[in-house]
């Protein structure tokens, strides 16, 4: 059976911290071989249980200077006193080559992305079920200090108020519904004919072959 060439995307789902994102990225990539994640590059120091090259690449804030001033990155944010982005030579590489990356980026980079490869570009916001369980989750995950708690809730009104620049909006009320939203929203723009580089080939081959 042929296979059609494909150019790949990138798969942008945005949210308030606590949301459940990050949840919902790691349950994709268990259940589908053909997207990987985008490692972000990042100068925040590592939490417990995080590899470098595998979360995160973290470098020093003049390292990633460099990056920014070469044109190294195809966005970058500042998120709490923290910069991150995301590397361009290994994400366009990617991409020549068929495979379909996400993204776990807020709304700035997800305009960056926009402006720099929108044709590439699938985003999702997703939101909380209410600010009430926002702040629950982000307790019961108990990473952050009370400090933090506050200033992520408090980005949080911000974060929402950019719902309407994505391409697909909806709330994370259960989780295999929410992975169900987002398989489907993959295959349809897996299918999208602009993606199918491949196609004129394969439709001259059906006609000339023996």
């Amino acid at each position: 059976m042929k296979t059609i060439q494909r150019h790949g995307l990138m798969l942008v789902l945005s949210s308030p911290s606590g949301a459940g994102k990050t949840t919902l990225t790691r349950e994709l990539l268990k259940r589908d071989a053909n997207i990987k994640m985008s490692v972000s590059v990042t100068t925040r120091e590592a939490r417990t249980g995080e590899v470098d090259g595998i979360h995160y690449s973290f470098v020093t804030k003049n390292q990633f200077d460099k990056m920014r001033e070469c044109g190294d990155l195809l966005e970058w944010a500042r998120v709490f006193d923290n910069y991150y982005g995301t590397p361009r030579q290994p994400m366009e590489t990617a991409l020549d080559n068929g495979t379909d990356m996400v993204f776990d980026i807020d709304w700035q980079g997800t305009q960056q992305l926009r402006e720099s490869k929108p044709a590439e570009l699938v985003s999702v916001f997703v939101l909380p079920p209410s600010s009430a369980e926002l702040e629950r989750r982000l307790r019961t995950r108990a990473q952050d200090p009370e400090d933090i708690i506050k200033k992520r809730m408090s980005r949080a009104a911000d974060e929402t108020s950019h719902w309407a620049e994505y391409d697909y909006v909806f709330v994370n009320n259960q989780l295999e519904t929410s992975i169900n939203y987002i398989e489907s929203i993959l295959q349809a723009e897996r299918l999208k004919r602009v993606r199918q580089v491949g196609l004129p080939n394969y439709v001259r081959s059906l006609f000339t072959e023996a």
